[in-house]
């Protein structure tokens, strides 16, 4: 999707600052903007809404806030930018642990909106690539063992080679159109209900 095709929340409270984001976005060529005056319920809003991006403008983040983008990020995992007038490392800190892609502090200025809507966006999937592949990492590594614990229990009780072992793990995947994990953990269930 062209980013100027985005579909962008526009979270603010005071409707001076709410105008400058929202002239920044349509001078830059944004014309799917939706505008919000606050930020209460708003999980269920943005399930309604189904932004592209969600930019989030703020006086001085409250505990509260940071914790509603932190419920955001993890239910609907958008690009968030969120522009606030001051800060503190705590705050800023807590903002990213939250999910916010960008934290502005002190900039809300219409000429910059693009730029901070393109820097949001890109970090938001750099950062969502890089969660994609530890998951897959994290799941290959777990389906490994599992296999590894399969070859372990054929091994010793038949009295296998590893290849052996994988081979026969292998060809019982084949032969039942099965994952080679889903035989593996089929193996390993039977093994530990005969074993008791």
């Amino acid at each position: 999707m062209p980013d100027s095709d985005l579909k962008i929340l526009v979270i603010d409270e005071t409707p001076i600052r709410l105008a400058i984001l929202e002239a920044g976005l349509k001078e830059a060529g944004f014309f799917d903007v939706t505008t919000l005056d606050t930020a209460s319920a708003l999980v269920e809003r943005i399930y309604a809404l189904d932004p592209d991006v969600i930019l989030i403008d703020l006086e001085n983040p409250s505990r509260d806030v940071l914790e509603q983008m932190f419920q955001v990020s993890r239910a609907v995992r958008r690009p968030i930018a969120m522009f606030v007038e001051q800060s503190d490392k705590a705050t800023i800190e807590a903002a990213i642990d939250a999910g916010v892609s960008a934290y502005i502090v002190d900039g809300l200025k219409k000429e910059r909106v693009k730029p901070i809507l393109e820097m949001t966006v890109s970090r938001f999937r750099a950062f969502d690539r890089l969660r994609t592949e530890l998951e897959e990492t994290k799941s290959a590594l777990k389906e490994r063992k599992v296999v590894e614990k399969a070859k372990g229990i054929l091994m010793k009780s038949r009295g296998m080679s590893e290849d052996e072992a994988y081979g026969l793990l292998r060809k019982t995947a084949m032969s039942q159109g099965k994952r080679l994990v889903d035989v593996a953990e089929g193996l390993i269930s039977t093994f530990e209900l005969l074993k008791d």
